[in-house]
């Protein structure tokens, strides 16, 4: 396949959107660990904003998360009312333009620039966990509140987990998974029938960012949040879906650079410490907790199971997918969800 000429494209994306201002530099600013690109496109003003250019997925998907987004950003109140880029619009609505040569179907959107105060410690001090839990906390609340307003989601846990059950009965899937179908199967029964069992029509689901980590937001001084600006992995779902990733962020063995689904995390006490700030602004419920170790199970199944070769250079990718087998489904039961029911007093 020939190389993508991301520049080109972004330049006529650009030319339907404001054909009276023109370019001088693009410049490619992606983190290169997703599907997505991003680039920092300069006009000969000295003016710039950012582009996200994506082929990974369907463009009605693409289009849907971008006008939730941009929804949740102009519907955020005080003190959150900020804190996501916003997109550009055209006729009132999120602008997107789509590029189709035959082989490639690719989409772009622009958003303003978003300003950047502090980044977090690599490693975090307790008291900058109780800070955090605090505010992120407080953050879902206002999620929470703009709910309501929203565009509604085709994306759901179901629907993601059902589609990697179809793909295990096409051929492609059958021969990429031939070694594990029976287990990939069950997996994701238990995903589904534990999902019906603890959250099903009983906990709220609302706008989360289920790939939080200390590159991709800000904060200040005070570690109240400033800015969140990649809008990777965005969903309407189960508020517990962030906190896998915030385990993270808060471990003891600080900001990962080599990626990994160890359950650990989960299970340290620093993340407790991070939970009971949480629950004493935003109360959890027992189900919730319960459902902790379900959200990891979704993750593997959906982003190293399903999508992992998309995602993960293709030696990586094969590694983690293994290691799923012999580590990350096997720890799922060490999950000791008592232990924090507990420690929350719930």
């Amino acid at each position: 396949m020939r190389l993508v000429d991301y520049s080109s494209i972004i330049k006529k994306a650009w030319a339907n959107f404001d054909g009276s201002v023109q370019i001088d530099t693009i410049q490619d600013i992606s983190a290169r660990v997703s599907t997505n690109h991003v680039f920092k496109v300069t006009f000969e003003d000295g003016d710039h904003i950012i582009a996200k250019l994506s082929y990974f997925g369907k463009y009605e998907q693409f289009l849907e998360d971008h006008q939730i987004i941009h929804a949740l950003a102009n519907n955020l109140l005080y003190p959150f009312e900020n804190v996501l880029a916003k997109s550009l619009v055209r006729d009132g609505q999120v602008y997107t333009y789509r590029h189709r040569d035959g082989f490639l179907d690719a989409w772009v959107v622009f958003y303003n620039p978003i300003r950047i105060q502090l980044k977090l410690p690599r490693r975090l001090e307790d008291h900058h966990i109780q800070l955090l839990g605090r505010e992120i906390a407080r953050f879902h609340k206002a999620c929470s509140r703009v709910s309501p307003v929203l565009p509604k989601s085709s994306k759901t846990l179901r629907s993601d987990t059902w589609d990697l059950l179809d793909l295990l009965e096409t051929e492609t899937g059958q021969f990429e998974h031939r070694m594990h179908i029976d287990e990939l199967k069950r997996q994701c029964e238990l995903f589904l029938a534990n999902r019906q069992k603890l959250v099903a029509g009983t906990v709220e689901t609302m706008p989360v960012f289920v790939d939080w980590n200390i590159g991709n937001f800000s904060v200040t001084n005070d570690l109240e949040l400033y800015s969140r600006w990649d809008y990777d992995w965005f969903r309407i779902s189960y508020r517990v879906m962030d906190f896998y990733f915030f385990s993270r962020v808060v471990s003891n063995a600080g900001d990962r650079t080599v990626f990994s689904y160890v359950i650990g995390p989960l299970m340290e006490d620093r993340f407790l410490l991070f939970l009971k700030e949480y629950h004493r602004v935003f109360p959890l419920t027992e189900n919730e907790i319960r459902f902790l170790p379900e959200a990891y199970r979704f993750f593997i199944l959906n982003y190293v199971i399903k999508y992992g070769r998309y995602f993960f250079h293709r030696t990586y990718a094969i590694k983690l997918q293994q290691e799923a087998y012999d580590i990350y489904f096997p720890s799922i039961d060490t999950f000791d969800a008592d232990k924090i029911l507990k420690a929350l007093g719930i």
